[in-house]
């Protein structure tokens, strides 16, 4: 085999090896790449899950300072009819006992 033959059949060596190389480099690096994009999905989603609970938590808590805010409404009306109907019937017993002249 003459220097020449020898020469080439090293380059070509080189040539597969580094072809390999690439090659477990890229798989390599897609995998990086995969691994990367599912532990960014992952994030995402918890993030939305986190939201969607933040927010069914607030509307809850909306809906309970609604309905105190409508009992306290309720309560309040209940009283003030309350003392009306008791000034009225204070009203009509003193005119009751009241001697007309």
């Amino acid at each position: 085999m003459t220097d020449q033959e020898e020469q080439s059949l090293k380059e070509d060596k080189r040539a597969e090896k580094r072809a390999i190389e690439e090659a477990e480099q890229l798989a390599k690096e897609q995998t990086r790449k995969k691994a990367y994009l599912a532990k960014e999905q992952a994030i995402e989603e918890a993030q939305k899950a986190s939201e969607t609970k933040r927010a069914e938590k607030r509307a809850i808590e909306e809906a309970e300072q609604l309905a105190k805010e409508q009992m306290r409404k309720k309560a309040y009306l209940a009283k003030e009819q309350t003392i009306a109907e008791a000034q009225e019937a204070r009203k009509r017993k003193d005119r009751k006992s009241t001697p007309r002249g």
